[in-house]
């Protein structure tokens, strides 16, 4: 398995609301509609446990919530992709309303594989953290 961690992003919520908001996927229609996502992933379907995407060049894929450890870590794993992929959202509180937020996504990939597409996968978990850091903040 092939490990990429995004960087660690703080967010000015509580751990509580991060894992409310993210513990169910139905809360993603705030984000999908940030155009930058849109230029990457195309007919974006989710529901509490689930989402899926089309992705140009690559068909859908899909993840589902395996498991939830209550304000501190939620972990989905790869539905209909062609190599077994898991992410983990690891939450902290490290203030009343200040929490921080890191993805670690695991993929089991073959070394030509790899070779070809690892850097993007580092630079697409860095952008989802930030993507996700930045509609986790309370609106000013």
């Amino acid at each position: 398995m092939t490990t990429y961690e995004s960087d660690i992003k703080t967010i000015s919520s509580s751990g509580e609301m991060v894992f409310g908001i993210l513990g169910d996927l139905n809360n993603l229609e705030k984000i999908v509609s940030n155009p930058k996502l849109a230029e990457k992933a195309k007919d974006i379907r989710f529901d509490a446990d689930s989402c899926s995407f089309a992705v140009d060049g690559f068909g859908r894929v899909g993840f589902r919530i395996v498991e939830r450890k209550p304000f501190s870590n939620i972990k989905l794993t790869s539905e209909n992709a062609p190599v077994s992929v898991s992410v983990d959202i690891i939450i902290d509180a490290i203030a009343e309303n200040q929490s921080t937020l890191k993805l670690v996504l695991l993929a089991e990939l073959p070394a030509m594989i790899k070779m070809m597409v690892g850097s993007k996968l580092q630079d697409g978990v860095n952008a989802i953290a930030e993507l996700l850091a930045k509609a986790l903040a309370p609106n000013p």
